[in-house]
């Protein structure tokens, strides 16, 4: 199915530095690298490439040395945003969800933000300079003041955009920030996507699903996040949602695309690998992957599918992927991770899939040549990142366990950042 949508003629173009060149770490990546910054989810690109550099290529018998620890920061599956010398998640603490912000140095709590009672949250905080957004598992977006934890603003997914989640795991999201626009997905027939006044929350944009999209997956939000992308000389913003793969107008909010095949009808979770005019993208439950292209001619945007790779081929349950140079990276396997390399281009393996050093599905990171692969089971494991074979270079169990270890691993500052339930495990990785 090579579903099509009628879009507008205006060309609008997204800032460069957002964006990985070739499946190297973008500009905005290197720039936070040097601040020892990691703002959001993936980074500030969402294609999990780090620019850090001067890390251990080799791990001894342990692993690397834990810096410190700290407890009491709640439940959920949240990991960590850290901008200019704080660490910001979010935990729910007897009953209510609340964003959280503690010292880089020593973990320290300097703020706790109310963010309202529900669930276990998914989301990792966004930081943009003196503001941070979060959402709840409910759908409560709440913007609050860096500095001190203010509330500035809160919108509501289920009652102001008649949003909702494909399924019963509640909202993941990270939102992401584009200029003055704060953009995210309630996930509703008529607001499968929205574009807010990023100081307000003042509604300035939302794409509208149409009535027929394809016969898979469920209507409402996935458990994705929005990567922005210049795609076919058009800004757009590219999103996993229950009925696949969409791409939207970065100006006008209108839905120009929809790709169906790859949507499954229970939970459709790994954020798509933009490049170029070629998108990769994968779910699990028995689906697959596939590589498509978008095209556009005479005003309408066309969706060509490359190739598909059954499920036992390749299937990213969650825990990401990463493009490093031609080829993807990634875990293998509904609630596996076994590591897998794949030309990007073509869907032939270059390796693998390997058992692996863990269990369960991998949360993964690149930075500096390697790749960090964080097991379900809480076992961590450093790839080599070639093509060339699969190269274990050290391996370790944290020194917390508290369930499943699915939060994403971050780098900043030459440490590594691992967020399990209620505590949070600093790791010194520096040469």
């Amino acid at each position: 199915m090579r579903p099509s949508l009628w879009c507008l003629a205006t060309i609008a173009f997204v800032s460069t530095s957002l964006l990985a060149v070739d499946g190297e770490p973008s500009p905005a990546a290197k720039k936070e690298a040097t601040q020892g910054n990691w703002t959001g989810w993936r980074g500030p690109s969402r294609d999990g490439l780090s620019a850090e550099t001067g890390l251990q290529s080799q791990w001894a018998d342990g692993g690397p040395q834990l810096a410190w620890k700290v407890k009491g920061l709640g439940s959920g599956f949240s990991s960590v945003a850290v901008s200019d010398g704080r660490i910001y998640t979010m935990g729910k603490k007897d009953g209510t969800t609340m964003m959280i912000a503690l010292s880089t140095k020593t973990g320290e709590i300097i703020w706790e933000a109310d963010m309202g009672a529900g669930a276990n949250p998914n989301c990792t905080p966004t930081v943009d300079g003196d503001l941070v957004y979060g959402l709840t598992h409910s759908g409560q977006l709440v913007c609050v003041k860096a500095a001190n934890g203010e509330i500035s603003w809160q919108r509501n997914f289920p009652s102001d955009f008649k949003g909702r989640m494909e399924s019963g795991w509640g909202y993941s999201e990270s939102p992401v920030i584009d200029g003055e626009k704060l953009v995210c997905t309630p996930g509703g027939n008529s607001a499968v996507m929205v574009a807010l006044n990023k100081n307000s929350g003042e509604l300035l944009w939302s794409a509208e699903m149409p009535p027929q999209v394809g016969d898979r997956g469920q209507d409402g939000a996935g458990y994705s996040s929005i990567v922005i992308s210049e795609i076919a000389e058009r800004k757009q913003y590219v999103q996993l949602t229950g009925r696949g793969v969409i791409g939207v107008d970065g100006e006008s909010g209108k839905l120009l695309w929809i790709y169906n095949r790859i949507a499954n009808s229970t939970a459709n979770i790994p954020t798509p690998i933009v490049k170029g005019d070629y998108i990769f993208c994968s779910t699990g439950y028995g689906t697959g992957a596939a590589l498509i292209q978008i095209h556009q001619r005479d005003g309408k945007f066309e969706v060509e599918e490359k190739y598909f790779l059954e499920a036992k081929k390749l299937q990213n349950h969650h825990g990401g992927m990463l493009l490093v140079g031609d080829y993807i990276y990634c875990g293998h396997g509904h609630n596996q991770g076994f590591p897998v390399c794949i030309n990007m281009m073509t869907g032939e393996y270059a390796w693998g899939p390997e058992r692996g050093a863990g269990t369960g599905s991998a949360a993964i990171l690149y930075a500096d040549g390697h790749l960090y692969f964080r097991y379900q089971s809480g076992d961590l494991a450093l790839i080599e990142a070639t093509p060339l074979g699969y190269k274990l270079k050290g391996k370790f169990r944290t020194d917390e366990v508290n369930g499943q270890s699915w939060p994403h691993p971050v780098i900043a500052g030459r440490k590594l950042y691992l967020r399990d339930q209620g505590t949070l495990m600093v790791y010194d990785i520096a040469k």
